[in-house]
């Protein structure tokens, strides 16, 4: 196995999404969570200004790193959205999810 499979293992799959105006933004998929039957994405925006900031990856500037989370939404014909989570219950549900994964699995 090569240096670089390893490192493939240790990488987020990378998403572009594009906002209401057309605006493409990439993030880092950190994880996928099933609540109540909804699937929910985590993701960690990747901002040239913040890379330029600190690239030593180490574990207290990924601790700072902002998560978001995003509602998978389906459409009739099947294809997916993600969308904010607008109710302030259901956010903090899933917060809460979030948070119960990152101190059992420290991710």
């Amino acid at each position: 196995m090569s240096n670089d499979e390893i490192f493939e293992d240790e990488e987020f799959p990378v998403l572009v999404l594009v906002d209401d105006e057309g605006v493409e933004h990439e993030f880092e998929l950190l994880a996928e969570m099933e609540i109540e039957n909804q699937n929910y994405r985590v993701l960690i925006p990747l901002d040239e200004e913040e890379d330029e900031q600190c690239e030593c990856g180490c574990e207290e500037c990924e601790e700072d790193a902002e998560v978001v989370i995003l509602k998978v939404i389906l459409d009739e014909e099947g294809n997916e959205f993600l969308s904010d989570i607008e109710d302030d219950e259901e956010w903090e549900k899933v917060a809460d999810a979030w948070q119960e994964l990152v101190d059992s699995e420290e991710i």
